[in-house]
């Protein structure tokens, strides 16, 4: 049962990567804003080992703020702010009698955050590279619920370094861009470390008020923690959880400075993490000088 809801905060991942900017950053006093809901419900995991076993259905739903500013015309600061998480789990029915075996259960709380400052390597050339380094700030609940077994945050404190590489052409009256990232994840409380990475490539359509865009990301653990006890689930709760997953996104400026966008995401494969798809749906401001 405690490996169900490790995939619960894990999930969270998803939404977070699914941030990236890429190797360009904002110019000095610009600001992009995105409000968005990020919500997956799953009935199924990926084990310790990789297979697909069922569990009982649990769900979390993010309202996030997402904002970048460019201090400088190299420094961007930036920012994840989930304001609202829910995490739920259903009840536990008998599959022979239908008796309620245990009743669900659900937490409301912030999550955790994070908080980014990122450099701009170079600011001319085919190809832009940033720096960015990266503070998970502990801020969720990591022990909620009748159970203490429903989480909004890992309750530790992470720090990631980040290397960004990103190009754009045009082709006819299409903007084309790439961007490929790897970043190193340092975890405390003895919790695995990670290795990190994703791609993305996105195309500017009708005159770039649509935007398509396609990612790959995924997560490695050096698998270097603890070993996970048995006393709560929140002490086997991240470690050792790898997935790499695929997502899509469409956004579309409505006006030059506001748009909508949703998105879609899902792992192919995965150790301790769900395997259900997760939706988003924003709107954002795109404030440049």
């Amino acid at each position: 049962m405690k490996k169900i809801f490790l995939t619960i905060v894990v999930a969270l991942l998803f939404n977070s990567l699914a941030q990236a900017g890429g190797g360009w950053p904002q110019p000095k006093g610009a600001l992009y804003l995105k409000l968005s809901e990020w919500w997956i419900v799953s009935n199924q995991h990926f084990t310790d080992v990789g297979q697909i076993d069922p569990n009982i259905t649990s769900g979390i739903f993010n309202t996030s703020i997402y904002a970048e500013y460019g201090l400088t015309d190299r420094f961007t600061a930036i920012v994840y702010f989930p304001f609202f998480s829910r995490a739920t789990i259903n009840n536990e029915v008998s599959g022979t009698t239908g008796e309620i075996l245990t009743p669900g259960d659900a937490i409301n709380s912030i999550g955790d955050t994070d908080v980014s400052l990122k450099y701009a390597l170079n600011k001319k050339g085919l190809i832009r590279t940033a720096a960015t380094v990266t503070f998970g700030l502990p801020l969720g609940n990591d022990s909620g619920g009748e159970l203490n077994n429903l989480q909004t945050g890992d309750g530790e404190f992470n720090q990631m370094i980040q290397l960004d590489a990103s190009t754009s052409y045009q082709i006819k009256n299409t903007t084309i861009y790439a961007s490929t990232y790897v970043g190193l994840n340092n975890r405390n409380k003895g919790f695995s470390d990670e290795f990190r990475y994703g791609f993305e490539l996105g195309a500017g359509l009708l005159k770039s008020k649509l935007w398509l865009i396609g990612r790959i990301t995924g997560v490695e653990s050096f698998k270097n923690g603890e070993v996970a006890g048995e006393s709560t689930s929140t002490s086997i709760f991240a470690n050792n959880s790898e997935f790499t997953s695929y997502g899509v996104e469409a956004a579309y400026k409505i006006t030059p400075k506001f748009g909508v966008s949703v998105g879609y995401a899902s792992a192919f494969r995965g150790e301790i993490i769900f395997a259900n798809p997760s939706y988003s749906v924003g709107v954002f401001f795109d404030l440049g000088k």
